[in-house]
């Protein structure tokens, strides 16, 4: 997690705005963009890019877990809901807007600092996570390609896989390029091949 975050407030009413303006810069943080209204939150965060939002749930225009909805939809950014209500309703409204931590009012300065942390933390094991389970996708689709083109050079050339995989591997070197690269290589010149038959 960054040191020093940059953090978007939206919060209509003025005396807790100010609150969490002054937590956040006492904790080390910077407040880039206040809005008072949900639209306003959308178009601010949009626009200024925070890497967290302090969204209060009653906001004038459109309540914080719809806007906050809206902003995931474009660009996913971690928040931290501020109510000064308890419902399981809302909880449940916020889970699934993507909402990455809720805090009851009042809120005082180490509720807010556990909560940023908790939040920041969280929001970048579940970015780990995609990143590993794309990577996953990826290496599996590459496999798909790979192992395509093995059977055709096993085909045409009559090979053992073990030999298709070498000469892959050996074109790979040799033109500095990656194997699954070589491999659509391969498919593509195999399927012309068979085209001509």
């Amino acid at each position: 997690m960054k040191d020093s975050l940059k953090i978007l407030i939206a919060e209509d009413e003025f005396v807790i705005r100010e609150t969490l303006k002054l937590y956040v810069n006492e904790l080390g943080h910077q407040v880039i963009a206040e809005a008072y209204d949900g639209r306003t939150a959308i178009k601010k965060a949009l626009e200024y890019d925070p890497d967290l939002i302090i969204m209060d749930i009653n906001m004038p225009n459109m309540d914080g877990i719809k806007a906050i909805g809206e902003i995931n939809k474009r660009k996913i950014i971690p928040s931290i809901i501020v109510s000064a209500y308890h419902e399981q309703k809302l909880i449940e409204r916020a889970n699934k807007k993507g909402v990455v931590n809720y805090l009851l009012k009042p809120i005082d300065m180490n509720d807010l600092k556990v909560a940023i942390d908790i939040s920041m933390n969280n929001f970048l094991k579940l970015e780990n996570i995609k990143l590993e389970l794309t990577d996953t996708k990826q290496a599996l689709e590459d496999r798909k390609y790979i192992e395509r083109a093995k059977g055709i050079l096993m085909d045409h050339l009559n090979i053992s896989e073990a030999e298709s995989m070498k000469r892959l591997q050996k074109m790979s070197r040799d033109k500095n390029k990656k194997l699954v690269v070589i491999a659509k290589k391969v498919i593509n010149a195999g399927s012309l091949f068979d085209k001509k038959l």
